[in-house]
Parts: C-alpha cells; sequence; structure tokens
C-alpha cells in the first residue's frame, strides 16, 4: 500500500479527520497543538496526564476515542521524552512509534501535528520529510504472499496529513520520492529466492526503464559476459540454474557529457556459500544477500522520482551462489575483468568476486566522477557495528565526510572503518595476485582493502550493509537501507 500524502494548516480542534497526533513531553508539558486539544475537551489531556496514563515517555502513545469538543473522531497522544534532549534522532523515533500506533486502528486518514515539534537544527521541512518515511515505513506491508488474505480485515491508513506550510512542500515531495525507492528496494527484498533470480531483477529493472524517457536498461547475460572477460563474477555463478546476469540502469537528468555518479550493488539472490557451505540455522535470511543491489536500485529510482539533475549510472551484478558439480572451489584460481587473478580461499567470500567484475566494467565503461558500492558484505561488519550503523570505507576523506554527512541528515547512519595499506598484507597469496579472504581478523575491512584494488584512480567508497539491510527474525523483512543516505547524497550534489 502507498501512503498519500499531504501538508495542511487547519486548526486540530477543528480538523475533520479520523485521527489527529499531538505530543506531550514528560512532565505534562503540552505541545501548542495539543494544549488546543486539551482547551476544546475542557482539559482531558492533562486529566489523563494527572492519572498516570499519559506519561509522555517518549515513544508512547495513548488514544483518546470520540472527544467531545474537537470534530476529530479519536487522538492519538504521542509521548516524546524529555523536552530538553528532544533531537532529530527521538523526533524519527516517536514519528515511527506514532505511524506503528495508527497502523493498528481502524482508520483510513489522520492528521499529524508532530511536525510541529520543534527539532534543534531542522527545518520545518526536515521535520515533513522524516515524519512522512517513517509514516511510509511502517505501513508497507509485504503483499506478495503465497498465503490467503484475511478478508475481513480492518480499513488500513491510506492517508496523512502533516501541519505544515508551502515551505516544506518540497521536503514532502522529496518523501514522495525516497519512499517510492525504498519501497521497491523491500519489495525486491523480500521476494522469496525461487521468484527474485538473477533474470527477475533484470526483469524490474528493465520494467522501470520503460516508464520514463531519462532512463534506460541494459542486461548482459552470461555469454556476453563470457566475451568481454567477467572471469571473477560468471565462477560464482556456475553452480546454479539461475544464470547470472549484469544490470545497468542510465539516468541522463544532467548535461550531456557531464560524468555520470555510479552506484554498484551486490546482487547475490541466494547465498548458500556454495562448496563453503553455510551452516543451516538462519540460511533462509540469505535471500537478503541481494540487498546491496535493492539498496542502490531503489536509490537510483528516488533520483529519477525527484528529478535530480545529474547523470547516474546503477550497475547491479546478480548471481546466485549454489553447491553443484561445476561449482567453482577452495583453491581455484580465477582471472578477473581487470586481469587481475584472485585466488579462492573460501567460496562464501563470493559478493566480492561480483563486485571487483562490476567495479572494473562500471570504471571503464562510463568513467564516472565518484563509485559508490553498497554490499551486505561481512559478518564481521554485523558484529562491529550491529544493526545501527553502516560500515564505511574509502581513502577519499570528503567523499566519506559527504556520505556521513547523508547519513546524520537522513538518520540512515553509517560508520567510517580505516581502509589502510596496513591491512592490505592479509590477502597476500602465494598462488595468484590477491586472495579472496584475509582471515578471521579486520574481515568487514580486508573485503574492502579486496575492493580497493579494484577500483585504482576511482574516487570510490564501499558501503558495507550487513548489519542495516534487513531485521532479523522468522518476520524479519528489508528495511529499505541504504535507499535514504544514498538519495540524499544525490541530493547534496545536484545542488
Amino acid at each position: 500500500m502507498t501512503l498519500q500524502f499531504s501538508l495542511g494548516t487547519a486548526a486540530p480542534e477543528t480538523v475533520d479527520a479520523a485521527c489527529v497526533l499531538v505530543g506531550v513531553y514528560e512532565h505534562g508539558m503540552l505541545t501548542s497543538a495539543a494544549a488546543r486539544v486539551d482547551s476544546a475537551t475542557d482539559g482531558l489531556i492533562k486529566r489523563q496526564v494527572e492519572s498516570g496514563d499519559i506519561s509522555g515517555k517518549a515513544g508512547s502513545t495513548t488514544l483518546l476515542f470520540a472527544p467531545t469538543g474537537i470534530t476529530a473522531k479519536r487522538v492519538l497522544v504521542v509521548g516524546l521524552g524529555s523536552q530538553k534532549s528532544f533531537d532529530a534522532a527521538r523526533f524519527q523515533k516517536v514519528s515511527i512509534e506514532a505511524a506503528r500506533a495508527m497502523g493498528k486502528l481502524p482508520l483510513t486518514d489522520a492528521v499529524s501535528y508532530l511536525t510541529e515539534v520543534e527539532v534543534p537544527g531542522r527545518s520545518n521541512a526536515w521535520r515533513v520529510r522524516v515524519a512522512a518515511l517513517a509514516s511510509d515505513h511502517a505501513a508497507y506491508r509485504y503483499t506478495a504472499t503465497f498465503k490467503p488474505r484475511d478478508k475481513s480485515k480492518q480499513p488500513e491508513l491510506n492517508a496523512i496529513t502533516f501541519a505544515a506550510g508551502d515551505d516544506a512542500q518540497h521536503g514532502l515531495d522529496q518523501a514522495r520520492a525516497i519512499a517510492e525507492g525504498v519501497r521497491f528496494a523491500r519489495d525486491l527484498a523480500n521476494l522469496p529466492p525461487n521468484i527474485c533470480t538473477p533474470a527477475y531483477i533484470a526483469e524490474q529493472a528493465q520494467a522501470f526503464a520503460e516508464g520514463s524517457d531519462k532512463v534506460s536498461c541494459n542486461v548482459l547475460d552470461e555469454v556476453e559476459m563470457g566475451k568481454l572477460g567477467f572471469g571473477s563474477l560468471l565462477a560464482v555463478g556456475r553452480g546454479s540454474v539461475n544464470k547470472p546476469r549484469l544490470i545497468v540502469l542510465e539516468y541522463k537528468g544532467g548535461k550531456e557529457g557531464d560524468k555520470p555518479y555510479a552506484f554498484v550493488g551486490k546482487g547475490v539472490t541466494f547465498d548458500s556459500g556454495g562448496i563453503s557451505l553455510k551452516p543451516g540455522a538462519g540460511m533462509e535470511e540469505m535471500k537478503f544477500d541481494m540487498g546491496g543491489a535493492a539498496g542502490v536500485l531503489g536509490a537510483f529510482v528516488a533520483a529519477v522520482k525527484m528529478g535530480l539533475k545529474l547523470n547516474l549510472v546503477c550497475v547491479v551484478p546478480s548471481v546466485e551462489n549454489m553447491p553443484d558439480g561445476d561449482s567453482y572451489r577452495p583453491s581455484d584460481v580465477l582471472t578477473s575483468l581487470s586481469g587481475l587473478t584472485i585466488e579462492v580461499l573460501n567460496t562464501d567470500a563470493e559478493g566480492r568476486l561480483i563486485l571487483c567484475d562490476a567495479l572494473t566494467y562500471t570504471a571503464q565503461t562510463f568513467h564516472p566522477h565518484t563509485l559508490i558500492d553498497a554490499a551486505t558484505l561481512t559478518g564481521a561488519c554485523v558484529i562491529a557495528l550491529g544493526k545501527h550503523a553502516s560500515g564505511l570505507m574509502s581513502k577519499h576523506d570528503d567523499l566519506a565526510a559527504e556520505l556521513l554527512a547523508a547519513g546524520e541528515e537522513t538518520l540512515d547512519r553509517a560508520w567510517r572503518l580505516p581502509l589502510w595499506d596496513d591491512y592490505q598484507a592479509q590477502l597476500d597469496s602465494g598462488f595468484a595476485d590477491v586472495a579472496n579472504i584475509g582471515g578471521k581478523s579486520a574481515g568487514a575491512i580486508t573485503a574492502a582493502c579486496f575492493l580497493s584494488r579494484f577500483t585504482d584512480g576511482q574516487r570510490w567508497a564501499h558501503l558495507d550493509i550487513a548489519g542495516t539491510a534487513w531485521d532479523e527474525g522468522r518476520k524479519g523483512l528489508a528495511t529499505g537501507r541504504p535507499v535514504a543516505l544514498l538519495a540524499q547524497w544525490l541530493l547534496d550534489r545536484a545542488g
């Protein structure tokens, strides 16, 4: 379901809606919208605060049904926590919790006055964009389901108005575009791997390209890649009946002749580990190993929908890594598209083997201004940073700073890890130019070190999103990260 967003300036006590959202800080301090509703309802909110039913704790919600004195049918009172320490991250948290609470109610529309709450250092447009994206994220439902739906399901929220003036319109427009990109990424990543194959991703990219005269799509199959010399990528896909694809999207929104920005995303549609087979427990989550591909495709969608005035290339190497009589093996030596030879020490370190050829192809074909890859690359990054921050590695301090700033702006955060030459020795091989793993220590960094060998002369950064691309557990869904981060980075480049 796609949420419809709009802006409005009607007073909370007079707006005709199924639900209005107002905020209350700890210790009973009401926001202006909450105070107006309280006054119109003869002190209803203050009485609830005094009784302890409304605590003001950050993210808490209390529903007031059919209060006398206002037009709205419901009031959802949202706790904001301490006013003194209220910040951007808190605003995002309460927006998400408010949206989740609305999702449990039988309503189709709502008006949020949370966007009137002051957030230090943030504009009205920023508040509207964050609130809209939080609402859309919470409203997301995986609808490509393979089981019967409940026909008596209650009404769902499909429209939300945010209290703000016209100065916030550009924030709302950005939210619509980024939300579309996030949904594109989440839908793709959530699909089961028997549906979401390399060929399926290629079909989705082609379908999107057909909808825009500024977008073109080219797909290389295994035969074409073989002729070009994609020896590393093709080795990974040898064990699967679902043959590899290299998907290339181009968006020409800038001036002719301007160098494009380029994204490359790891698209392993299922990762069994190959001959170096993964443990069975949790292997079902390896359908998400194309989260990097989903993320860069979603960011591409967002850029096109925002109409950014720049040129952009999105390259997705997509394979399935399976054990088979034709699978590549530990101790194989592969010749990459760049000409560098690679000793395979572990077939479960396959993401870097498809990315290296894709990075070489992107650099040689498009000569991009900047090259950024995103990949669910290493469990080591999850151990280092958990589920909150994506790992960022680059030798270019200015590029790293740009990406970190974009992460802070969108709260789709990254954290920089070192990419010093000291780590490169861990990839030494006695049988090839480089080994595909560097041992137990610094696994996220040595993976990036491997990729750096294929990006000489490029302004390049690597995002390891293994911890942030999906939520854990049997019912965990794809998050859509790092769509917001990459979309913001592009917004900053487009001016």
